[in-house]
């Protein structure tokens, strides 16, 4: 059975994923993690909680030893707007808190499962269909400390032997957690403004296209490839993984089909705009399907049906 320590567990892949992954391992062995000295009340107390910030390695190994852990989801990171306004801060904390992850799995016998980023490509990088092995040359610090964190686990795997994975994230959409500090996030803030006024300025411009995943899917490909043939993974720390891709005028499109009166205007942030234009309009996928069964449930018409009435609830609307 599978110990489990999620670092970065109060974040907006984290709350959700830590319940996903408790129940398939049980409360008890799933250990989550963050700088915080507390969890929020909710379902997130249901099982062990450690105060840890990844850039003190010595607390990263005590959690392990304490609750005998086998299996680390690193997810603690500074994520990409954030990270061009506190370039420093997203490269210490992205890389310094990868590598102490990895030292710790290294001397403890651990496995790592760590995410990349549709942010590791760059304007080099084909746009469509961008393969699975390809230029990378971001133009973010984001985006750089992706690729170096891909290279980093490889080297480790390579090197001593610990088994690490990872998939290459697009943009995530969750009615459950608010966003974070992404590029993406425009395609959460609009179903909560959809719903509450109506109308949505976008500070991501129309013709934009990027890939997207709803929140379900990508907890569904963390969970999977936790469980995967490690004979059969070849790319292991770098898997495209796509559901869908559109830009800003679809998914209005999509939620006017449930709102007529909804009206969307365009306010555009230079800063994500230009980190927009920077990444792929579509990922090519076949090999985390051909070396881990990857597949996705939702497209852009069943996620907004769901979103939509998800919100609703959550928003008492």
């Amino acid at each position: 059975m599978k110990k489990i320590l999620v670092t970065g567990a109060l974040g907006q892949i984290g709350s959700e994923l830590t319940l996903h992954l408790r129940n398939i391992y049980g409360n008890d062995n799933v250990v989550i993690s963050d700088i915080k000295p507390s969890v929020p009340e909710g379902a997130l107390q249901n099982g062990p909680y450690e105060v840890i910030d990844v850039v003190q390695p010595d607390q990263i190994f005590a959690a392990v030893k304490k609750h005998k852990v086998n299996q680390i989801v690193h997810l603690a990171a500074i994520l990409s707007a954030v990270g061009e306004a506190k370039p420093t801060l997203a490269w210490n904390i992205n890389m310094g808190g990868l590598f102490n992850v990895l030292e710790v799995a290294r001397e403890a016998n651990c496995a790592v499962f760590t995410p990349s980023s549709i942010a590791a490509f760059g304007p080099s990088t084909p746009k469509d269909k961008t393969p699975q092995d390809t230029l990378q040359r971001p133009t973010t610090m984001y985006g750089v400390t992706k690729v170096a964190g891909e290279n980093l686990s490889d080297y480790y795997f390579l090197k001593y032997g610990v088994d690490t994975r990872g998939v290459r994230f697009p943009g995530l959409i969750s009615y459950a957690a608010l966003p974070g500090g992404g590029t993406t996030d425009y395609a959460v803030d609009i179903y909560y403004e959809a719903l509450r006024n109506k109308r949505y300025a976008s500070f991501i411009a129309a013709g934009s296209y990027m890939d997207m995943m709803y929140m379900p899917d990508a907890l569904n490909a963390i969970s999977t490839l936790l469980e995967a043939n490690p004979d059969k993974l070849v790319h292991r720390n770098a898997f495209n993984i796509a559901a869908m891709s559109f830009a800003p005028e679809h998914i209005a499109a999509e939620i006017k089909k449930h709102i007529p009166e909804f009206e969307m205007t365009y306010d555009v942030d230079p800063v994500r705009q230009a980190i927009a234009n920077s990444w792929p309009n579509s990922l090519d996928d076949s090999c985390a399907r051909a070396e881990w069964g990857w597949s996705q449930k939702y497209d852009l018409e069943s996620m907004t049906t769901d979103m939509l009435a998800q919100l609703k609830r959550k928003l008492g609307l």
